[in-house]
């Protein structure tokens, strides 16, 4: 009891202190619906691909130095809705919540891209390899490890609402994954790339980092600054409900295109799908377990420890998607390895979501002892 009050105050208690936290309001309907919206995407995306090879031809080839435009613009519709709601200020209430940073960066930085690339080369570079298309191996590897190598910053603040996680341990901990994946991103892949024996091309990964990364945050923090400073707080959540149908349209039009692209390989290869989804899941439940274990063995309240688990175990597959593209191409096995992150996010995250909470005596338990 004496934990459960402890996570109601201190929820009460920053709610109350920040007031650029995230409103709390349950996942809408459209995202809860998201694995199977993507469903629909697949089917969708493979038979305009088949109907109509001329448009997605004329698609792929709108390149500058290897960044689809179509895709960009996409991607980018995308990803700054989602940094709308980043509010950098909230690094300063970090240390508020030092034990539940601690584990998550450990999970998100130190183990989750690792423990990718290790599942990733088990099941797809040796147990499922004779069941694979010839010679796409390392490019499906690829994808997973992008996958995992930047931690969600978007829907997790959906996650931490419905297991009632406190809202300024998942604020400041999503502002410090972003400031970190700036600079964290592109080495963690390329040393990854590199030990899977992938080729690097280094100037693309740092071109992806620079439109996918440094180029959102930068534009969205200074809308952010500008409407806030304008007083405009009220203005600013407007525009962010009306830009979070857009980003996931986006999200949905950039899959159609990439079936649409790969639509021949997955016809031929249907099981393709089913395998790379193996790895996936095992890391998320791998991750989320670890991060909880770890929290309740160092006494983090569960308020927090919730939420670290769910952000220790997402990805942020938007990110994910563009950098496949922009490294590989439309039509890569990387692409449609990220691709797959996002047809098992929502029901996987919802599982751990009931994990958590079904959990909550057993964990609370520990902590006291």
């Amino acid at each position: 009891m004496q934990q459960a009050s402890g996570c109601a105050e201190a929820v009460a208690s920053v709610a109350s202190k920040i007031e650029s936290a995230p409103a709390r309001p349950g996942i809408g309907t459209f995202e809860r619906y998201l694995t199977l919206w993507v469903a629909l995407c697949i089917v969708a995306g493979i038979g305009l691909g088949h109907l109509l090879p001329g448009i997605f031809a004329t698609i792929a080839k709108a390149e500058v130095a290897r960044v689809n435009l179509v895709v960009a613009v996409l991607i980018w519709l995308m990803i700054i809705p989602m940094l709308l709601k980043i509010d950098f200020g909230a690094l300063g209430s970090v240390r508020g919540h030092w034990k539940g940073v601690c584990v998550t960066l450990f999970i998100n930085w130190g183990v989750k891209p690792f423990s990718m690339a290790a599942l990733g080369t088990l099941f797809i570079g040796w147990l499922f390899a004779p069941l694979l298309p010839a010679g796409e191996g390392p490019s499906y590897i690829a994808g997973l490890i992008l996958l995992a190598a930047a931690p969600c910053t978007a829907m997790v603040f959906v996650w931490s609402n419905l297991c009632e996680g406190d809202p300024g341990y998942t604020l400041s901990q999503v502002a410090l994954n972003d400031v970190l994946m700036v600079f964290l991103f592109a080495p963690l892949v390329g040393l990854l790339l590199g030990v899977a024996s992938i080729t690097v091309p280094w100037d693309t990964l740092l071109a992806s980092v620079l439109l996918y990364i440094v180029v959102p945050v930068i534009a969205a923090q200074l809308v952010r600054r500008a409407m806030l400073m304008a007083g405009a707080q009220a203005a600013l959540d407007r525009l962010q409900a009306r830009l979070g149908p857009i980003s996931l349209v986006s999200l949905l039009a950039t899959l159609v295109l990439l079936f649409g692209f790969q639509g021949e390989a997955i016809l031929a290869q249907p099981l393709v799908i089913a395998l790379l989804a193996v790895p996936i899941l095992i890391q998320v439940y791998l991750n989320a377990g670890l991060a909880y274990w770890l929290s309740r063995r160092f006494g983090v309240a569960w308020c927090v420890a919730a939420p670290a688990a769910l952000i220790g175990a997402s990805n942020f597959f938007e990110l994910a998607v563009a950098a496949a593209i922009s490294l590989f191409g439309l039509t890569s096995g990387a692409a449609l390895a990220t691709v797959v992150g996002v047809l098992v996010e929502v029901p996987v995250m919802l599982s751990v979501v009931a994990i958590v909470k079904k959990s909550r005596g057993w964990y609370e338990r520990g902590v006291t002892a």
